[in-house]
Order: structure tokens, then C-alpha cells, then sequence
């Protein structure tokens, strides 16, 4: 899946065994590691094993996160979409919505998770990015953001989830090998309720409410941004927010994931004596 190259099966099981056999890598029952530590295999087994328990409560809330007004695909992401959890991990969601109506649908999803804070159920709706069908394509191109779109797990609105596939081919220059065949994700279906409140709000009265949403919710988190209010992690609080996405700011996570990442790469290429011989690391 993350190989850039069409290579052989085969072929890369030689070259790990090659790999193996000189103390570059270490082997595991199935799994390889950079370092010969049995109790990073026990760590990844046992987040195997957590986060399929928890992909069964994921799959139960992106389906009632799909029957909020103008919501039109949810996916999880996070490290549950990477197939790995804690005991402290939270659900993270990718929400798709309707043109113009992110900061509604948002908001109507928000004030429903204040109630499971009464339940000490919060952790499992992490709605933490937003993107609307006028503006699917994702601003930042990176090995970050591509890692992140190609392993989301759609579980709701397979057409609108195609169309932003589509609209983010460029993961190709990083994944060529991933290729999204849409599976059997449901479409979502609009009952009566919802069909009535986005008939309601569907003309002006809805743009006029969107936007000032989006004004109210941008004013609370710079506020939150110059106080340099911390999140439960122990990580910067920050939103980036426009008329057409809703996502943690880049320049607090990211960025510095990405930095990470560059060492690693470094570190490896080192440990292999050999010398940084692509441009995608400078580009990322």
C-alpha cells in the first residue's frame, strides 16, 4: 500500500531477509522493526487488538453522525484509521458536508457532543476536521496530509467520499500504488426531519447563519490561540477556519510531524550508509 514502486512481493521479502541477515532490521514473528525490541511487537499487537474493538463503536457513531442536517460523507481517521489505539485514544471523524452549510452541520454536531460529556463518552466523537463539497481538495500537499487522506476509513456517503478521492489525485505523487475502489460504503439516507430542516435553511437564511457561525466559532478559537490554552494532550489549541473547511491548525501538529519525519528519514538512510539521494525529502 505505501510502496512507490510496483514491486514483487517476493522480491521484497528478499531484501528483508537480506536486511535481517545484516542487523539492519529485526524480525518478530510477522513483523519487521528498526530495533531489536521484542516489547514494540507486544505494543502493536495489543493496538491491533484495541483498536478493532473500537472500529465497532466508530462504525455505530459515524452512523449517527451521518443523519445530521448537510452532512454528506463521515470516515475515521487518526490512529484507529491506521489500525492501532490505546486505552486513551478518541474516535477521530473526517466529516464531508454540503456547499456552504460546514459551519451548521458543525455546530448542530458539536452542541450534541457537549451531552455525551454527561456520559464521559466525548472521546468517541472527535470531530476535528471539516471540509464541504465546494472545497474538497486539501490546500496542504505533503507526505502528512497524503498519509492521512489515503488511510481514512470511510464509513458513510460513498459518492460524495469518491468525489473527494478525486479531488485529491495529487496523493498519487507519494502513494501511486493506493487506488480507492469505494467498496460497500453506504450512501446516506435523509429522513423526513433532516430533509425539512435543510429545506428551511437551504436558501438565504441558511448562508446568512452559516457564515456568522463561522465568525462566532473563529472568534472563541483565537481567543483560545492567544491565551496558548493547551488541549487535553498537552498540544497547542489551534483552528484554522474558513467558508469551506474546518481543521487543526497546521502549524501546530503538523509541521512538526513532518520535521520528525524528515529526521527519521535521515536517521535510516544513515544507519544504511547511505546518502540522501531523493528531492520528496526536501519536499516534505
Amino acid at each position: 500500500m505505501f510502496h512507490t514502486e510496483d514491486t514483487s512481493y517476493a522480491l521484497i521479502d528478499s531484501e528483508l531477509k537480506a536486511m535481517e541477515n545484516d542487523k539492519f532490521i529485526f524480525r518478530f514473528d510477522e513483523f519487521y522493526t528498526l530495533h531489536n525490541d521484542h516489547a514494540l511487537i507486544q505494543r502493536r499487537k495489543k493496538g491491533n487488538l484495541l483498536a478493532l474493538e473500537q472500529m465497532v463503536t466508530a462504525r455505530k457513531v459515524a452512523r449517527l453522525l451521518s443523519k445530521f442536517p448537510f452532512t454528506k460523507a463521515v470516515a475515521v481517521s487518526g490512529s484507529l484509521s491506521k489500525n492501532f489505539a490505546t486505552e486513551k485514544t478518541d474516535i477521530d471523524f473526517f466529516i464531508i458536508t454540503a456547499a456552504n452549510r460546514l459551519w451548521i452541520a458543525r455546530t448542530c454536531m458539536h452542541l450534541y457532543k457537549k451531552l455525551t460529556f454527561l456520559a464521559g463518552r466525548q472521546h468517541w466523537f472527535c470531530m476535528n476536521y471539516y471540509v464541504d463539497e465546494a472545497g474538497l481538495e486539501i490546500t496542504e500537499k505533503n507526505i502528512f496530509t497524503a498519509t492521512e487522506i489515503v488511510t481514512l476509513l470511510p464509513m458513510q456517503g460513498k459518492s460524495s467520499f469518491c468525489d473527494f478521492v478525486a479531488s485529491n489525485a495529487w496523493t498519487e505523487k507519494y502513494f501511486p500504488l493506493q487506488h480507492f475502489t469505494g467498496g460497500n460504503i453506504p450512501e446516506i439516507k435523509h429522513g423526513s426531519l433532516r430533509r425539512s430542516f435543510e429545506k428551511i435553511l437551504s436558501g438565504r437564511v441558511g448562508d446568512t447563519i452559516d457564515k456568522w457561525l463561522m465568525r462566532i466559532t473563529d472568534r472563541r478559537w483565537q481567543k483560545k490561540a492567544k491565551r496558548k490554552q493547551l488541549n487535553s494532550k498537552g498540544g497547542s489549541m489551534g483552528m484554522a477556519v474558513a467558508r469551506h473547511f474546518s481543521k487543526p491548525d497546521p502549524k501546530n501538529f503538523q509541521a512538526r510531524v513532518i520535521e520528525q519525519y524528515q529526521v527519521k528519514v535521515q536517521q535510516v538512510l544513515q544507519l544504511f550508509n547511505k546518502k540522501p539521494v531523493t528531492d520528496k525529502v526536501q519536499e516534505f
